[in-house]
C-alpha cells in the first residue's frame, strides 16, 4: 500500500484527507495513480489502462499533467470549469504525445476523477470510471456519472442495476484520456456542506464492493486514514482483482460553506 494523509483550511472550510493505493490481490502492477495537494486545494485519482507499463505511465502522465496545469492557472481569472476542462485537455495532449514518441505505448490511456476547491463552491471533473461520491449523513451519492457504455444502457433503461454489475461490457469504456477524438470534459459544481465526506476512487474498489457496503464503511469509521484502510481492505477481502485507490476528503462539522472571505 502507498498512502498519504493531512488536514488543511480554506477560506471557507476545514477539512482532513487521506489518500491509499494498493494493487490488489491479482495484479502484479498498480496501474492506478492519485495526487494530494498538501494544501487541500485539489485531488485527483487516476485508472491507467494500455498493458503494465503502459496504464502505469498513462495515470502518471495524466495525475502530473494535471497537477502543474492546477498549480500554474490556481490564481487565474478563468472560472473553475475552464480551469477544470483546460486541464483534462492538457492531460490528454501529454498523453498522446508519449504515444507518438513511444510506440508501445500506443494503447495507453486512463480514467480521471479531480475535485477542486478553487471557489467559494467545489467543482469535480472526470472521465471514464473512476469515480467522486459524497457521503451525506447515512446516504452515499454518486456525484459522477461513468463514462462506460453500461452506465449509458442503465440509463436508458436497457439494463436494470443488478445486471449492470455483472454485465460482461461493464469495463468499455466510452471516454478515457488519451483519446484524439477528446473534445469534451464533463465537469460541474457540486453542494458540499459540514460533517460531508468526499469518495475519489478507483474502478478497483466499486467493482468489488457495493454502495450500500461503502456508505456503511465512510459513516462508521470516522478518521480518514483508517476508513481508507478499511475500504481497500473491504475490496481486498471481495476479490481484490484490481488496483484499489481510494482518496477521502472529510469537512470539518463546524466548517460553514456560507462563509464570506473578510
Amino acid at each position: 500500500m502507498t498512502s498519504s494523509s493531512s488536514e488543511a483550511s480554506s477560506r471557507f472550510m476545514k477539512c482532513s484527507f487521506t489518500g491509499l493505493t494498493d494493487p490488489g490481490l491479482i495484479r502484479s502492477v498498480n496501474q492506478d495513480a492519485y495526487h494530494i495537494d498538501p494544501d487541500g486545494r485539489f485531488f485527483i485519482v487516476a485508472d491507467g489502462m494500455g498493458g503494465h507499463a503502459g496504464g502505469q505511465e498513462a495515470s502518471r502522465i495524466a495525475t502530473h499533467s494535471i497537477q502543474v496545469y492546477l498549480d500554474a492557472h490556481w490564481e487565474s481569472p478563468e472560472p473553475s470549469k475552464t480551469v477544470l476542462e483546460n486541464a483534462f485537455l492538457k492531460a490528454n495532449q501529454a498523453i498522446l504525445q508519449d504515444q507518438a514518441s513511444h510506440p508501445e505505448r500506443s494503447d495507453m490511456g486512463t480514467t480521471a476523477v479531480v475535485v477542486v476547491f478553487r471557489d467559494e463552491q467545489p467543482w469535480c471533473a472526470h472521465i471514464g470510471d473512476s469515480r467522486l461520491y459524497r457521503l451525506r449523513g447515512a446516504k452515499l451519492q454518486q456525484i459522477t456519472e461513468d463514462h462506460t457504455w453500461v452506465a449509458r444502457a442503465l440509463k436508458m433503461g436497457e439494463l436494470t442495476s443488478d445486471q449492470a454489475r455483472v454485465h460482461p461490457w461493464r469495463h468499455i469504456l466510452s471516454k478515457c484520456l488519451g483519446r484524439e477524438d477528446l473534445r469534451q470534459i464533463d465537469a460541474q459544481s457540486f453542494d458540499l456542506q459540514p460533517s460531508d465526506r468526499l469518495l475519489l476512487c478507483s474502478d478497483g474498489l466499486t467493482e468489488e464492493l457495493s454502495d450500500h457496503l461503502i456508505a456503511s464503511q465512510l459513516k462508521s469509521i470516522r478518521p480518514c486514514d483508517r476508513a481508507a484502510i478499511a475500504l481497500v481492505d473491504a475490496a481486498k477481502e471481495h476479490g481484490g482483482r484490481d488496483n484499489i485507490t481510494v482518496v477521502i476528503v472529510s469537512v470539518d462539522a463546524a466548517t460553514r460553506t456560507d462563509t464570506q472571505p473578510t
